[in-house]
């Protein structure tokens, strides 16, 4: 008889909203929710108690892995690890979410960046299969990005920050001095969706597709992208988040970055292939809670790698994305 298949947990952390699931994959998911972003304490205890209610009914799980809103802690070394940190979000500044979790399972917990998260899974089952190196954004309350490089999850110092990159920004074109508490008219101080309806007094979901925000938006984004393209050299980038459902953005951004650029990077991609290098999701909205999936599903690889080099006394290093 077959063996069943391993189940993993994905938590998509949000700042608005969970999103949680059980399951193997996309065509595979036993069990799903979402509920508002409240308090800490309100927030996890609904995390724990449809992880408890998943497994009485489908069975055990086998790793539960956690894509979180941040500014947070994925350093395994760290004594802060698992942490949401220095957050704006209200009442969630120095957060212990993985130890919250650890106290009423015992099996491994992965966690990261909900944009690592997105992106994982997108190089799992969507937009960047076959890639190696390429890059995830989400434009949406806030603006993030994670990644990979040469077939890692992006991480160094703590983890990407991209949606805290300054741009230029013109005065006369555009008075609207950013929303970001820490810097003002940085990328997401300028083009996240509550700096869109703070600018426009709407949100952007309301405004119509030839409204002056869009370009506006759009040459923000593409300045982005550039900086990305030169800095990073991502074989693909792929946006997603609530702002970015108004596609009719993606041909202004593509067009956008191609002239800004003006043929530096001498890539059929970037010069032929727009339309296939700037891309929206592969899961769609899905993303983020499909990667949480996926670092599930990474962390019981490693751990059961860990346990297997052992039991063999075999010389072993591990590397951690």
């Amino acid at each position: 008889m077959p063996s069943s298949p391993l189940l993993f947990a994905g938590i998509e952390a949000g700042g608005t909203k969970f999103v949680c699931a059980v399951g193997t994959g996309p065509n595979d998911l036993r069990a799903f929710t979402r509920f508002p972003t409240t308090t800490p304490a309100e927030t996890l205890a609904r995390v724990i108690e449809f992880l408890d209610a998943a497994q009485r009914q489908h069975g055990a799980l086998s790793a539960i892995g956690v894509a979180a809103f941040g500014p947070l802690d994925p350093n395994p070394a760290s004594p802060t690890y698992g942490f949401i940190t220095t957050t704006p979000k209200p009442g969630w500044a120095h957060t212990d979410f993985v130890g919250t979790l650890r106290q009423h399972v015992a099996i491994p917990i992965a966690f990261d960046t909900d944009v690592n998260g997105a992106g994982l899974g997108e190089w799992r089952w969507g937009a960047a299969r076959g890639l190696d190196t390429f890059i995830y954004l989400t434009i949406g309350t806030g603006i993030g990005g994670g990644g990979m490089v040469r077939g890692r999850l992006l991480h160094g110092l703590m983890h990407p920050e991209m949606g805290h990159i300054l741009l230029r920004r013109d005065p006369q074109r555009d008075p609207f001095p950013g929303i970001c508490p820490y810097h003002g008219d940085c990328l997401e101080g300028l083009a996240s969706g509550p700096a869109i309806a703070r600018r426009w007094g709407q949100k952007a979901a309301l405004l119509p597709p030839d409204h002056p925000a869009w370009d506006l938006e759009a040459d923000y984004l593409a300045q982005a992208l550039h900086t990305f393209i030169c800095t990073l050299s991502p074989q693909r980038i792929i946006l997603g988040g609530g702002v970015m459902h108004q596609t009719h953005l993606f041909p202004r951004i593509r067009a956008r970055v191609q002239r800004s650029l003006n043929a530096y990077i001498q890539s059929p991609a970037l010069l032929e292939h727009m339309e296939d290098y700037i891309v929206p999701p592969g899961l769609g909205d899905r993303a983020g809670v499909l990667g949480a999936i996926a670092l599930a599903e990474r962390a019981f690889r490693q751990t059961s790698n860990v346990k297997r080099k052992t039991s063999d006394h075999g010389a072993w290093t591990f590397e951690k994305d």
